[in-house]
């Protein structure tokens, strides 16, 4: 069995997702977490390279690499002094949470196994990028402020939190 350097590549960017958004949701330092799921998001954008979706991988990066990773790191930093305290991490539901992530799991195996994939072989159109500007512009105006309002109240929460512990 032969594989494409396309296939190649999808295989290692898929692997370096699942095993870096494993290390996002497992280990207890914070910072790490955040260094991983940057990982994550860029390997993310790979896949949306691979697919010919330049747009989105390109915004994958500004938009979630460049800005809400950087915003993570930035509330963590400011948050420095609750790190240096003791916290116990422990979870009392790890047993109900592994049956409940088994179940998703068979479904999630199950629905890609009766699922027959079809490859479209026809060139995307020339002028994608400008229709999605387009969209963005004028029917998804209003979701595309409320994302930006968001965040906007995630920096201000961060800068509250931090002022708050600080005190």
């Amino acid at each position: 069995m032969e594989f494409s350097p396309s296939q190649l590549i999808f295989y290692l960017l898929s692997f370096i997702i699942i095993v870096s958004s494993i290390y996002v949701v497992t280990l207890k330092n914070i910072f790490h977490s955040a260094i991983f799921l940057i990982l994550t998001l860029f390997s993310v954008a790979g896949i949306f390279i691979l697919l010919g979706a330049e747009f989105l991988a390109v915004s994958q990066v500004l938009i979630y690499v460049g800005a809400v990773s950087v915003l993570m790191i930035f509330a963590i930093m400011l948050t420095s002094r609750l790190a240096s305290k003791k916290i116990v991490q422990s979870n009392e539901q790890v047993t109900t949470a592994i049956f409940i992530c088994a179940g998703f799991l068979l479904i999630s195996l199950g629905s890609f196994a009766n699922t027959v994939w079809r490859v479209n072989t026809e060139p995307l159109p020339e002028n994608n990028i400008m229709t999605i500007g387009q969209l963005l512009m004028t029917d998804y105006v209003l979701p595309f402020e409320v994302v930006s309002i968001v965040l906007l109240a995630a920096l201000i929460g961060a800068i509250v939190l931090s002022r708050k512990a600080g005190a």
